[in-house]
This record gives C-alpha cells, structure tokens and sequence, in this order.
C-alpha cells in the first residue's frame, strides 16, 4: 500500500525533532453543495529540527514513531518563489 503524502504550513516547531503541519483541505458540503474548508493538524518528525514555523512542507506517513507521531517531514514547498524581474521601458511624456 503506497505511503500518502500531505502538503501543509508548519504551525509549531516548539517540540524536539517535531513539528506540528495544519493540512487544509476543500470539500463539498453534502447537502448544501458549497465548497468549504476542513483542517487537521498533524505531529511529524523533524530530525534535524531544520523546519521552521510558517513554512509549507511535504509530510508523509511512516509508522509509528511515538504516540502521535506517525508522519515525517520530506521536503520544503517552495511556495514564495520570486517571480521574474520585467524590465519596462521609460513612459513617454508627451
């Protein structure tokens, strides 16, 4: 059975070796039909404590490391990527 892979914003590094991924999700509502927003925080495991709060990371699930650890951190989403530099010409004044 293939590990699944989650995609979250560290919320909490305050514990050693671990820090707490909030998972958002959209879902339809089963009466209503609208599109609304479910979360669920999950403990990963951090090794080297190199993950910080506020970064968006890839978490996958392992087995268990500790009571609410199952999921380890993989890599770092490189959300907040700098867009190219254009260069515009001078306006002209008339």
């Amino acid at each position: 059975m293939p590990k699944r892979v989650l995609t979250g914003l560290i919320v909490s590094d305050k514990g050693d070796k671990t820090v707490v991924v909030n998972v958002e999700r959209k879902v339809k509502h089963p009466l209503y039909g609208k599109i609304i927003r479910r979360s669920k925080k999950y403990h990963a495991h951090d090794e080297a404590n190199e993950f910080k709060a506020g970064e968006t990371v890839r978490i996958e699930e392992i087995a268990p490391i500790s009571k609410l650890k199952t999921w380890k951190v993989i890599e770092r989403v490189n959300t907040h990527a700098t867009p190219q530099r254009v260069e515009i010409d001078e306006p002209v004044t008339a």
